[in-house]
């Protein structure tokens, strides 16, 4: 059996007929209605490996087959993920991905709008309770650095929603800065000067950081001693700036629990499903701001060139 896909080859997109996935134990075989191109697959576009590949990190869809394994689905369920970079995406009729990665979508979302949440929701939910701890009585100062981006857009409304946090988002364009103030942050600032900016409305600094674009040595005179910055961009970055601080760095990798199946894996499932349900209870909104319609080459290469420019509000999502 075979099915169409978008393959990558030498940075350029192509459809193509390949054989449809069989899933192992673990594996629900989803049809894909939608999907969200984040700066990950541009990037992997970017660096025009010569081999092909099928990219696609944030989908929905709908189950058709379930692994022998399999006990939290069920043939027909309307579901939402991330999935594994190190196995074949989602930009394909059907998608092979392991349940424990894998959340009932939004009743409240359509297919698309609900393709805009899982990738950047893990990451800044990692971001926000695996790395930093925060929790309902969490107090202090958090500075999110891209907040109108993807990442940016739910993690201001999860740390609003579920820490005492006061959050301090970055924006500049005046579109951009109305959206985050909209999702809830306390305080919005102009990230193209950092630091008078912030220290403006937080003159003794910050107690944490999560940053999608990483200066470390303006973010490290901006966080206060024994502070905590979170980086989820791609960049290596000489930390040395954090020690006279005892400032701690940590990398967020959504991948990083599939890759290396961690015991814990699950936990983005179990992620997925209580956003799922704050969702679904209007306590948050979806990020999609954006939806080319076409799973087709054509629809994935608008869309790349879109978020490639960096300039994205929100999410942006193509769907069938």
């Amino acid at each position: 059996m075979t099915m169409h896909a978008v393959s990558a080859v030498s940075g350029e997109l192509h459809d193509t007929e390949v054989p449809a996935p069989e899933p192992q134990a673990h594996d629900l075989l989803v049809r894909v209605e939608a999907v969200s191109v984040n700066p990950v697959d541009v990037k992997t576009l970017r660096a025009a490996h010569p081999d092909p590949r099928i990219l696609g990190f944030d989908a929905a869809g709908t189950v058709v087959a379930v692994g022998p394994e399999v006990s939290r689905f069920t043939v027909g369920d309307a579901v939402y993920y991330c999935g594994d970079y190190t196995r074949p995406g989602a930009n394909a009729d059907l998608h092979a991905v392991d349940e424990r990665l894998v959340g009932h979508k939004p009743a409240s979302l359509s297919f698309a709008e609900a393709a805009a949440m899982p990738l950047t929701t893990l990451t800044a939910a990692e971001a926000l309770f695996d790395h930093l701890g925060a929790g309902p009585s969490t107090t202090g100062t958090l500075l999110v650095v891209g907040a109108s981006g993807g990442v940016g857009s739910i993690l201001v409304q999860l740390a609003r929603r579920l820490t005492g946090l006061r959050v301090i988002g970055t924006a500049s364009r005046p579109e951009s800065r109305e959206w985050v103030a909209g999702l809830g942050a306390h305080e919005v600032v102009d990230h193209r000067d950092l630091g008078a900016t912030v220290r403006a409305v937080a003159p003794d600094g910050v107690d944490a950081i999560i940053s999608a674009y990483t200066d470390v040595p303006v973010l490290a005179d901006l966080l206060r001693p024994w502070g905590h910055l979170v980086a989820i961009d791609g960049s290596h970055h000489d930390v040395g700036p954090l020690k006279p601080g005892s400032q701690t760095f940590h990398w967020e990798y959504v991948f990083a629990r599939p890759a290396h199946r961690m015991p814990d894996m699950a936990r983005q499932g179990d992620l997925l499903e209580q956003v799922s349900g704050e969702l679904d209870a209007g306590r948050l909104r979806g990020t999609a701001t954006r939806f080319i319609p076409g799973l087709t080459a054509s629809g994935l290469r608008e869309a790349y060139e879109a978020v490639g420019s960096g300039r994205m509000l929100g999410k942006l999502v193509v769907h069938r």
